[in-house]
């Protein structure tokens, strides 16, 4: 009787199968790692604000106030101090009593000698007028401001033309639009506006008469 090879065998032979992969256990799941929690803001407060160095120009403010106050009085500077946003000038509140008197010393005192009126103007601040000069010194290569203050009822401050000739058309100016009469001066009267205008434009109270205008 011959025999059968098991390759031989039918589908119900008890032939081996290939041996089918175990099956993988699931991996287990990673733990989510816990997000610090930021740090409360603190409150805003106010920064420290940090001192300011002193100006180059501080030594040259003393110099000039020393020379003022010996020359004119100490009751001529009301205030000074240097204009850190104008570039550092040594700036003075001169006295409106006094100012023709320090005004002298600076176009005349070698110390100072300021042959040269930069500007001259005029501010509202509705409680007083201010006229603010700018000077500067050509040979000495130096500058300087003033502020005079003075009543806006009775606005008055005395004239410099004399002493700068550039000070003539800029306090007609300053008379014209703000209405600072300025003592002394040869020839005030209105420079831009027609001499009948009534009032100064210039003023924060300054009602003009024909509101179209």
């Amino acid at each position: 009787m011959e025999k059968k090879n098991a390759s031989d065998a039918g589908p119900d032979s008890n032939a081996l199968e290939p041996e089918k992969p175990a099956p993988q256990s699931p991996k287990p799941k990673e733990k989510a790692v816990p997000r610090r929690a930021r740090p409360a803001s603190k409150p805003a407060g106010k920064e420290e604000k940090k001192p300011e160095e002193p100006s180059p120009l501080e030594p040259v403010l003393k110099r000039f106030k020393q020379e003022i106050v010996e020359k004119a009085g100490e009751d001529a500077v009301v205030e000074d101090y240097i204009n850190r946003a104008s570039g550092h000038v040594p700036t003075f509140v001169i006295a409106r009593e006094k100012w023709l008197e320090v005004a002298r010393l600076l176009k005349e005192d070698p110390l100072f000698s300021f042959d040269y009126l930069r500007n001259l103007s005029a501010v509202d601040y509705q409680k007083e007028i201010e006229v603010v000069y700018q000077f500067y010194s050509f040979k000495k290569k130096h500058q300087i401001a003033i502020r005079v203050k003075t009543d806006r009822d009775e606005a008055k401050v005395p004239s410099v033309a004399h002493l700068w000739k550039a000070a003539d058309w800029n306090e007609r100016e300053a008379y014209d639009l703000m209405g600072v009469v300025f003592e002394g001066h040869p020839n005030l009267k209105r420079i831009l506006l027609p001499d009948e205008w009534v009032g100064h434009p210039l003023r924060k109270d300054y009602e003009p008469l024909d509101k179209e205008v």
